[in-house]
């Protein structure tokens, strides 16, 4: 069975570099996780009018104010089928910040068969979902651009404003030179402007993974 990544990309999935290509083909039948540890080269967020927005986001890790260079971090995708028997990637990134504080962005990305595209469900309780653009790039890279968010709590759904929430876009590519994955990110709102983002690189390994568990 393809990954959440290949259904998603269609033929698109194999103008990836080789090494995208491995590590978005997570899967539960091909039995491997990907796992990334490297250095956030930087992390920034924009003006201070800003950061109460940010702030409220790490009560569920989805966003945070803080900032700074040379931060160390993992990126774990695991995949496992939900309670609902959908092929899902877990997408969590932990940093290490100089203070000893860790920070955490968490969001597990679902397979859509409606839209034929990824869902991806942000924060610890899974309360917001939006959905994902992906694009190849004619360099072999991607590129993920997140669309509308929802939220879900029990009965209550509905679609937040955009004003109201941030539209991520997420590059990631591999360095052959220097034989790394590279990977940027950027957070922006229509009033407020840039929110948040980071910069960096990392290098992976392959655990087996079990069908049954995200394993974080």
């Amino acid at each position: 069975m393809a990954s959440i990544f290949e259904l998603a990309l269609g033929h698109d999935f194999h103008r990836l570099h080789p090494m995208l290509q491995k590590r978005f083909g997570v899967d539960t039948e091909a039995g491997y996780a990907c796992v990334g540890r490297g250095t956030f080269s930087e992390v920034r967020r924009g003006a201070w009018w800003t950061v109460p927005f940010l702030q409220l986001g790490t009560y569920r890790n989805i966003l945070f104010p803080d900032q700074g260079k040379n931060i160390p971090f993992t990126i774990e995708n695991y995949p496992y089928n939900d309670d609902f028997g959908r092929p899902t990637v877990t997408f969590v990134r932990t940093l290490e910040l100089s203070n000893s504080k860790r920070r955490r962005f968490d969001a597990t990305m679902v397979h859509s068969k409606q839209t034929g595209g990824i869902v991806d469900y942000l924060g610890t309780h899974q309360h917001l979902a939006t959905d994902l653009a992906l694009e190849v790039l004619a360099d072999g890279s991607l590129h993920l651009q997140s669309a509308a968010q929802r939220f879900y709590e029990g009965f209550a759904a509905f679609e937040f404003p955009a004003v109201c929430t941030g539209t991520a876009d997420l590059y990631e590519s591999f360095d052959d030179a220097r034989g790394v994955f590279t990977i940027q990110m950027q957070v922006r709102n229509p009033i407020l402007g840039f929110l948040f983002g980071y910069r960096g690189e990392f290098t992976c390994t392959y655990p087996v993974a079990s069908q049954n568990t995200s394993n974080l």
